[in-house]
Formats: C-alpha cells, structure tokens, sequence
C-alpha cells in the first residue's frame, strides 16, 4: 500500500492510434500516444490502481499507478578507456599540454 502524499509515478494513453492525427508518420499512427508523469498521490493506492496525483505544477492527472519514490535508472554506458586518451590529446591539441596549465 502506497500512502496519500507519497511521490508516485503514474502512466495512461492520451490517444489511441485510430485517435491520433492524420498527418502524423506511419510508424506513429500506430501506437498510443503515452504520457508518464509523477506527482503527489492523493490518496492509499496499490501498484496498477487508477490513481490521481496533484504534479509540482499543481495540475491533477489520473493514471495507473507504477511505482512510488522513481528515480533515474539510465546511466552513460562501461568505462571506456580511449576516451581518456582522446581527452589527453583534445587537451594538448587546445591549451598546448602541460606547459599552458
């Protein structure tokens, strides 16, 4: 049970592919047009329930509730060792290596 006030992430489609419009591209008419938003919950809810959340620009938005405290789960990828070289030589070829520093 998630509690009322807890920052929660919601999720609904805004249209339907047969709703959205005409000039959009192919590949687009073809999936919903999907909004994800967070919020304050505004009252108990479990995962999957329809909820409303009051977001930090005080609109209210109705969704399936997903999940409660989100947080960014993207990173930029493994450690890459050349580009440590790359900016050694990026440095050397601006500010002419160590003498300039």
């Amino acid at each position: 049970m998630i509690k009322k006030g807890e920052w929660v992430l919601i999720h609904r489609n805004v249209l339907e592919p047969s709703q959205r419009a005409p000039q959009v591209p192919d590949d687009t008419k073809q999936v919903p047009l999907e909004l994800w938003v967070k919020g304050y919950l505004q009252s108990d809810a479990n995962i999957g329930d329809e909820v409303t959340v009051l977001t930090r620009t005080k609109r209210e938005e109705r969704g399936t509730l997903l999940e409660a405290n989100p947080y960014y789960k993207h990173d930029f990828g493994k450690f890459v060792p050349e580009l440590l070289v790359v900016s050694e030589q990026v440095r050397d070829i601006l500010f002419g290596g160590a003498d300039n520093e």
